[in-house]
């Protein structure tokens, strides 16, 4: 019982394959959400940028309209009329420089840097302000300037046009604050995670507390304790697995019974013949008389064999019992098994003059282990041949119906009364009939044969032979596909 107790804990605790349910709760929950955290922060920085890059080009928008306001057309010429205070507010800035052009009507440089970058052909029109203005990226003098140029119309009485008024400005600025946008996302969404991590491993250990719990009740029980687990202390999806360890319990309970139970009945019948044999080897020690000698040493033979009987059948009980030989089932044709235990018995049948007959179907085949049916059919025949008197008849029939394959042993014996026909298959019961017949049966035979039949997936019927006279046992094996 103890190492089954042991395998019961070792499934109930983490299972060395799998790993930690925790750790794997928080892999897979803490790995998607640091990724989302990621996709997230990615996201809100280019939206943060986006919306940078919007107020500073209003901001430069907002000079190139100021600067446009002071082109005029003055004898005939385009003129800016910038005054140096302006001009000095255009050319230096805080945290960069700003650079200006305003181009006349025929493109010449009216006023501002004239090498400063021209607007390129495939730059299209801002859609986001109510003005002919263009945002476009460039270089000048080696590093990079966002320039904004404004179409600005001009005219007097003497003539009309369109004048081209540029700005620009370096991206130190635009620079400066993308770092500290990215910067400030990146710490609330570090924040945000490592609150989330800690919410997400307390809940984590708090939803599996009562599993700690069923493993350390498991773990703390008695070799003996098999009662069952209480369902109510693990959550509704674990409850499946609380069942399943319940009924692995009762399982084992019973098998522990029914292994007491046979030590029990095998000790209780094997203490009757070890007793006979020490009563008979002490007659034979005080025995001087050859003759008297040689007949309690036959004694001593017989009952030596009728206890080897009865403890090979108690261990072939055990065996079936245990389900033991399950894995060698194959393909077996069942007429050549019920042939060549009729020729093994042929012998005792012969001595009391039994005609013994076989009716068998060569195609009848089952699925199951030779030995034990061969141990079934022996022990089915050698029943009909001890309890058959002489000059009867036993047949054994062998054949294929619809139900499956059906194997039969009758005989012209006194047979079962209908009301023990169901006891005779519990081990060590001898019917009342069948005591006179043959004083030392052990009571196992049917026992047997009910447990072969079981681990075949056969069923098994006891009743009247022909004319309501014997015993009729029909075997019925499911049908190989």
């Amino acid at each position: 019982m103890a190492p089954l107790l042991t395998l019961l804990r070792r499934k109930a605790g983490a299972g060395a394959a799998l790993g930690s349910l925790r750790n794997q709760l928080l892999r897979w929950l803490l790995i998607p959400l640091v990724l989302l955290a990621a996709l997230n922060a990615v996201s809100m920085y280019d939206n943060a940028l986006d919306a940078a890059d919007l107020a500073y080009d209003r901001s430069l928008l907002a000079s190139t309209r100021a600067l446009a306001e002071r082109v005029s057309i003055k004898d005939g010429k385009v003129v800016a009329d910038v005054p140096y205070v302006a001009l000095d507010s255009f050319e230096t800035d805080t945290l960069g420089r700003i650079y200006y052009k305003v181009s006349g009507i025929d493109g010449e440089t009216v006023s501002g840097f004239d090498d400063l970058p021209a607007v390129p052909a495939n730059v299209p029109r801002s859609e986001a302000y109510p003005a002919l203005v263009r945002f476009y990226h460039a270089n000048y003098n080696g590093e990079p300037v966002r320039i904004a140029a404004l179409l600005q119309p001009v005219y007097d009485d003497s003539m009309r046009g369109i004048a081209l008024i540029q700005v620009g400005e370096t991206l130190d600025a635009r620079r400066g604050l993308s770092r500290q946008i990215l910067l400030d996302t990146l710490l609330r969404q570090a924040a945000m995670v490592l609150a989330v991590a800690s919410l997400v491993w307390f809940a984590v250990r708090l939803v599996l507390r009562p599993l700690m719990r069923l493993k350390n009740e498991v773990e703390t029980r008695a070799l003996s304790d098999l009662s069952d687990v209480d369902p109510a202390m693990v959550h509704k999806e674990v409850r499946p697995l609380v069942a399943a360890m319940n009924s692995t319990m009762s399982r084992m309970q019973n098998l522990i019974a029914s292994q007491r139970r046979f030590i029990a009945d095998a000790s209780h019948q094997l203490r009757t013949p070890l007793t006979v044999l020490k009563t008979q080897a002490e007659l034979a020690l005080r025995e001087n008389d050859p003759g008297a000698m040689r007949e309690i040493v036959e004694s001593i033979a017989g009952t030596t064999d009728a206890t080897v009987r009865l403890a090979n059948r108690l261990l072939t009980l055990a065996r079936v019992e245990h389900g033991g030989e399950v894995a060698a089932m194959a393909q077996v044709a069942l007429p050549a098994i019920v042939r060549q235990v009729a020729l093994e018995l042929a012998l005792p049948a012969v001595q009391k003059n039994i005609d013994l007959s076989l009716e068998a179907s060569d195609r009848a085949c089952v699925i199951g282990h030779a030995l034990l049916l061969h141990e079934l059919v022996s022990n089915l025949l050698d029943n009909a041949i001890r309890y058959t008197p002489e000059d009867g008849n036993i047949v054994l029939r062998v054949c294929e119906d619809e139900a499956g394959v059906l194997l039969q042993i009758e005989d012209s014996g006194n047979g079962i009364a209908e009301a023990e026909r169901e006891k005779v298959f519990t081990p060590f019961y001898r019917a009342a009939a069948t005591l006179e017949c043959n004083p030392g049966g052990t009571g196992l035979g049917l026992a047997i044969v009910r447990d072969i039949a079981a681990l075949h997936r056969a069923s098994i019927a006891l009743a009247d032979g022909a004319s309501g006279k014997g015993l009729k046992v029909a075997i019925v094996f499911p049908r190989v596909a």
